[in-house]
C-alpha cells in the first residue's frame, strides 16, 4: 500500500509541475523595457507639425520603416546595424546643442525596435536637445490621423 501511495504521489507531483511549467510558458511575465528618454524628451506632434509649418530649424530623422514626415530624413530601421552605423556618422557631424528629432512610428513605443537604439546613440554622443516624437501607438494614430502632413511621394 505503502508503494502504491508513493508512486500515485510521485506521479501527482510530476504531472503538477508539468502544468505549471506548461502554464508558465504560455502566460510569461511581462518585461519592462528601459526608456532611455525622459518625459521632457517627448515631442508632441503638434509641436513639431506648427515647427514644420513655421519653416524653423530642426534636424528630423526617421529611424524607421515608415512614411517620412516633411524635412525628416530617412536613416532606415535603427535596429539593423548598418541603418545605426550610418546615423551615427551622419550626426556625429553635427553641433551637440543642436536640435535633433527622432521617430519611428511602426508600431507601439513598447515594442519598437528603433527607437532605444537610435535614442540611446544620441544619449552616448551627448546631445542636449534630442527629442523622440511621440508616437505612442503608431505614425498613422498619432501624426496622420490628426491631420500632419507627409512628404509627397516620388515613385
Amino acid at each position: 500500500m505503502r508503494k502504491i501511495l508513493t508512486r500515485t504521489f510521485a506521479a501527482f507531483a510530476l504531472l503538477i509541475s508539468t502544468g505549471l511549467s506548461s502554464w508558465a510558458q504560455v502566460s510569461p511575465a511581462p518585461t519592462l523595457q528601459f526608456n532611455p528618454w525622459t518625459s521632457a524628451q517627448l515631442m508632441q506632434p503638434a509641436q513639431l507639425a506648427s515647427m514644420i509649418k513655421k519653416g524653423k530649424k530642426v534636424r528630423i530623422y526617421n529611424i524607421g520603416v515608415v512614411d517620412d514626415i516633411p524635412g525628416a530624413i530617412n536613416m532606415g530601421a535603427a535596429s539593423e546595424k548598418e541603418n545605426l552605423a550610418k546615423f551615427s556618422q551622419v550626426v556625429k557631424t553635427l553641433p551637440k546643442s543642436e536640435l535633433i528629432v527622432v521617430y519611428c512610428g511602426c508600431c507601439p513605443f513598447d515594442r519598437c525596435p528603433n527607437i532605444r537604439p537610435a535614442f540611446t546613440l544620441l544619449k552616448a554622443q551627448k546631445f542636449s536637445k534630442a527629442m523622440l516624437l511621440n508616437l505612442p501607438t503608431n505614425l498613422r494614430t498619432d501624426w496622420v490621423s490628426k491631420g500632419y502632413p507627409l512628404k509627397s511621394s516620388t515613385k
